[in-house]
């Protein structure tokens, strides 16, 4: 096993010793953890860099990462089944998800407790750090991956879209915003001619060659600009750096800390808690997740299984920047090697490459593989990717998944959990055209993790898949839904020709060995997205509808256009959608010629529409998608947002 050491920094009482239910305090063990891999063994051969990485006198790989276990102070009172985590650019989240708990407005590591949903039902949990450069002293897990002593200089790629024009900004994907500033990664050579900065104001344009001239490296790891990197326009710096750490090291991490939690070793802290495991991870880590399984690394060098269940949230239907020389592991949007086909579960041909794979082959051939859940919001859908984990790349048609796997839309909602506020300002700092997505889904995902459970623990499989379906009727094209929404007042309209779309790519005559040349070329047509079908309200048919959706007020989508305001428009901003209102009143909705009946002409008063909501939220507990513990709260999260929407001074009409 690749876990050789573990060494406990601090135990301690987990909020000062708090009983959680019947299964009383928790208590809080902050670790590290020393890894040892065979980099001749089939199981990591496909780790980019590792043959060539630094190693022992025993021939092996060593290195070191963060870890952090919460565990019931009482083994008797545990429930038998760990949730590992994998954090999300070094930040602890499941509680954020599961515990509807709120973030920290200062990240410090804290974990917070919610409502205890996971303490409550005796969960071991645990985080593994697994990323290479995000820091590892302000409260965030990472790891200090092996690297690769006296290469030559390689080249990489950076990504910038910035919410206001700014004359410098740090070498690093993740420089600004609520996540934190990640390691800069400074140039091999702060004259090098070779270095290139690429403009355009679409994803689709073509890209025009900033001077060299007009802009330069810093000795602090920054690109200076004296004419100022305006505001939603779209760079591409590409430059060499001889830093080569092994990034893929970092999957490695998470397959070998999880087989080492569900082992017997003596030094295992959950040894006496834990018989079963389920690895989850949210955005960036779901995406994580598709890349380590495509990769086959749900087994560990022995081959015996790493974890039971796999968990992916909001992660759509991409890999990432997690296994490749030179990789930024927090990139989401750069045209990479995450952009790959293949997308869906089972194999299929892409004409344009004549490739033939599946996601999961590997996976698949095991005698028992483990049980994968996949939730989406809207947002991953409307950015053109999460439908190509279901449909065919060749004419977009439906396809099927694994039969180990469920997969699900959560209808009308955007990437995170939306706000009780009339908010179009994002914590990135963007502006949307349109008031942020108001639906907050996370009741979805606790059915969804007990139905794991179940499913792993008793056999007892979910609930079919539930996600947009041409032979269904309830997928659409994003124009044709464009189109459809088009009658609604006061609803900015995304452009059709300025939505994200996924190409095969040319990355370089070194691909295959993960070695890329940037920008990546795209060699043929746009593989097929399509989104969920809506109703005549605009809120989607596809996919689990929270409560609130099926019994609207507003209608809720997985899209928001950048703000007039801002460069780039007609582009959405990544990750955030629209919930524009119903109008309170008949005399209101005709003032506008608003098509969508009233609140007033749908409800009798607040009570009416909570009765409706509770009703629906009964259906969804009668099809597993909700659990019963949960209706009420579905009922205070529409209460919340009723008096929200219907209460004088909280539109910009008003």
């Amino acid at each position: 096993m690749a876990v050789v050491e573990i060494e406990s920094e601090r135990i301690d009482a987990y909020e000062n010793g708090k009983p959680f239910g019947e299964v009383g305090p928790y208590e809080r063990i902050d670790l590290t953890v020393a890894y040892a891999v065979d980099p001749e063994a089939e199981a990591n051969r496909d780790i980019v860099d590792l043959a060539d990485a630094d190693r022992g006198e025993d021939g092996l790989v060593h290195y070191r990462g963060d870890a952090t276990v919460l565990r019931p102070v009482d083994p008797s009172r545990a429930n038998r089944m760990a949730l590992l985590d994998v954090p999300n650019r070094g930040h602890r989240r499941a509680t954020g998800l599961f515990n509807r708990a709120d973030p920290e407005p200062v990240p410090t590591g804290r974990i917070m407790p919610g409502d205890g949903f996971l303490m409550n039902l005796g969960f071991t949990l645990a985080w593994v750090g697994w990323q290479w450069d995000v820091p590892r002293n302000d409260g965030r897990l990472g790891l200090a991956a092996p690297r690769v002593t006296g290469a030559e200089p390689g080249t990489m790629v950076l990504r910038l879209q910035l919410p206001e024009t700014v004359t410098t900004v740090p070498l690093t994907d993740q420089h600004v915003g609520p996540l934190g500033a990640h390691r800069t990664i400074p140039p091999f050579d702060v004259d090098d001619p070779h270095a290139v900065l690429h403009v355009r104001d679409r994803l689709a344009d073509e890209p025009t060659i900033v001077p060299r001239r007009q802009w330069s490296f810093t000795d602090a790891a920054e690109l200076r600009f004296e004419a100022g990197l305006e505001a939603g326009r779209i760079y591409d710096l590409v430059y060499r750096v001889d830093d080569r750490p092994v990034v893929g090291a970092g999957l490695l991490a998470a397959r070998d800390l999880a087989a080492f939690l569900r082992s017997d070793r003596v030094d295992n802290p959950v040894a006496d808690r834990v018989d079963r495991l389920i690895i989850t991870g949210i955005s960036q880590n779901s995406r994580f997740l598709r890349h380590l399984l495509h990769l086959g690394l749900d087994v560990d060098e022995s081959g015996a299984p790493a974890f039971d269940g796999v968990l992916g949230i909001v992660g759509g239907g991409r890999r990432g920047e997690f296994n490749h020389r030179h990789a930024q592991p927090s990139v989401q949007p750069t045209p990479s090697f995450g952009h790959l086909f293949p997308f869906a579960d089972l194999p299929q041909t892409d004409p344009r490459t004549g490739r033939t794979a599946g996601l999961l082959d590997r996976v698949a051939a095991r005698s028992e593989p483990p049980k994968i859940v996949w939730c989406d919001s809207s947002a991953e859908y409307w950015r053109g990717d999460a439908s190509l984990a279901h449909t065919s790349v060749v004419d977009g048609s439906d396809v099927d998944d694994a039969p180990f796997v469920r997969r699900y839309l959560f209808s009308s909602t955007q990437h995170g959990p939306g706000p009780v506020a009339v908010e179009t300002r994002t914590a990135q700092g963007s502006r949307g055209a349109n008031p942020l997505n108001l639906v907050d889904y996370r009741p979805l995902y606790r059915s969804a993790l007990m139905n794991l459970v179940a499913w792993i623990v008793d056999g007892a499989a979910p609930p079919h898949s539930a996600v947009p379906r041409w032979g269904e009727g309830t997928a659409a094209t994003r124009d044709g839904v464009l189109s459809s929404l088009a009658a609604i007042p006061g609803m900015c309209l995304a452009d059709p020709d300025a939505l994200a779309v996924l190409r095969p790519l040319d990355l370089g005559p070194d691909a295959e060995r993960g070695v890329g040349r940037y920008p990546a070329e795209p060699i043929g047509g746009p593989y097929p997205a399509a989104v969920s079908a809506v109703d005549d309200d605009g809120n989607e048919l596809a996919g689990i509808r929270m409560p609130d959706v099926a019994v609207p007020i507003a209608t809720h989508v997985g899209f928001n256009p950048r703000h007039r305001e801002l460069d780039g428009p007609g582009q959405i901003i990544e990750y955030f959608g629209s919930s524009v209102p119903f109008a309170r009143t008949a005399d209101e909705r005709e003032a506008t010629g608003d098509p969508r009946p009233s609140i007033a002409e749908r409800y009798v008063d607040c009570d009416d529409y909570l009765d409706r909501v509770r009703a629906a939220a009964g259906r969804l507990v009668e099809h597993r998608y909700l659990l019963a513990t949960d209706v009420e709260l579905c009922v205070e999260l529409a209460r919340e947002r009723y008096r929200l929407l219907t209460a004088a001074g909280t539109r910009a009409s008003d």
